[in-house]
């Protein structure tokens, strides 16, 4: 990955962007696209849209820009923040980690609390942290004090610094998905370089962790012929996956295609085609009832559109360190934009 891209993915994953409050991440993003795209703008929901004008078809490229994050509900009288989680979280990989809130004059510090294990009873030390247990530390002696800094609905997420790895890896929080709303970007930087005769537009979709809002109102307006969502996906390459149920998936092995669900068999068969006639390596996960991904909510909108998901393979989901590959991402950018520069006005996504 070249050194501009690569500070831009920089950039963006250390720009926080809890599900529902997208608004700085989505800046950073638009304005990465102004230096190449036709069209940059965004929607009332939260979306920002990337735009390649050219003829039919009309191809959508989807990835959310979200993360899960923590939204506070309650401060006692000694300004001490209860909370609640946005999106799916593990309540035992928040214990003792510290958060970024975007708190009412800028960023704002705090600790996730427990009771010490010191003064547990036996039992106690036994369970599983429940977020209704824990609570945030900001520092400060009582409530009026807290209500400084945060108010009830303040929103954040955990601090945790990226860090780059040997093997091109890195790790982070947030890169569920802002790594796909990287690799969307990435792709259409690569048709600015042979335009294709479709007309592309990348997204960075909102609220995919919490109600796919984003997903719905950006392909209902731009109304594509075909889509694909770019999401990471659980590697298995680690001591306790279970490869029989989940897949046979590792980093460095490239970008992973769906199978099943939301995914189009025609552009899947198409995408297979391109990665072996390419030579780029993939893997291939089963989505035999949804795909938890942005194309759920695609796939249906308005008449159907032909819609394929393209994963980035990510251990530690959900955590404030996820981590990926670089190749995998430039093998899934190199492949879309192959996919679309494949594509025709007469083109037949229908299934026959």
């Amino acid at each position: 990955m070249d050194e501009h891209s690569l500070n831009f993915l920089k950039h963006l994953l250390q720009t926080s962007s809890p599900s529902g409050d997208e608004i700085a991440a989505s800046r950073v993003w638009r304005s990465e696209a102004e230096s190449f795209a036709d069209e940059v703008r965004a929607d009332v929901r939260g979306n920002s849209f990337a735009i390649l004008n050219g003829g039919a078809p009309r191809v959508l490229l989807a990835g959310h820009i979200d993360e899960i994050g923590i939204m506070v509900s309650y401060i006692d009288d000694d300004g001490f923040l209860s909370f609640s989680g946005i999106g799916g979280w593990d309540a035992q990989v928040l214990v003792g980690h510290r958060v970024s809130l975007l708190g009412r004059k800028g960023e704002v510090i705090g600790v996730i609390g427990k009771k010490p294990i010191h003064v547990m009873e036996e039992e106690d030390r036994k369970k599983a942290s429940q977020i209704k247990e824990l609570w945030i530390d900001i520092g400060v002696k009582n409530r009026e004090e807290a209500l400084e800094y945060v108010r009830i609905g303040t929103v954040g997420v955990v601090d945790a610094s990226l860090r780059e790895l040997p093997n091109q890896r890195l790790v982070a929080r947030g890169i569920d998905d802002r790594i796909g709303a990287f690799v969307v970007l990435e792709a259409l930087r690569l048709l600015t370089q042979d335009r294709p005769q479709a007309t592309v537009a990348a997204v960075a979709t909102c609220q995919e962790e919490i109600t796919m809002a984003g997903a719905a109102t950006s392909a209902f307006s731009f109304e594509p012929q075909v889509a694909i969502a770019v999401d990471v996906t659980v590697a298995t390459d680690h001591p306790d996956s279970d490869k029989k149920q989940n897949g046979d998936v590792k980093l460095g092995k490239g970008p992973v295609l769906s199978r099943g669900a939301a995914n189009s068999p025609v552009v899947y068969e198409m995408l297979i085609e391109i990665a072996e006639r390419e030579q780029i390596p993939y893997s291939v996960d089963i989505a035999p009832r949804r795909t938890g991904t942005d194309a759920d909510a695609i796939h249906v909108s308005r008449g159907g559109v032909a819609t394929a998901v393209v994963s980035i393979p990510n251990r530690y989901m959900h955590t404030p360190n996820e981590m990926i590959e670089l190749t995998d991402v430039e093998n899934a950018a190199k492949l879309i934009a192959s996919f679309i520069k494949s594509l025709t006005p007469d083109t037949d996504f229908v299934p026959r």
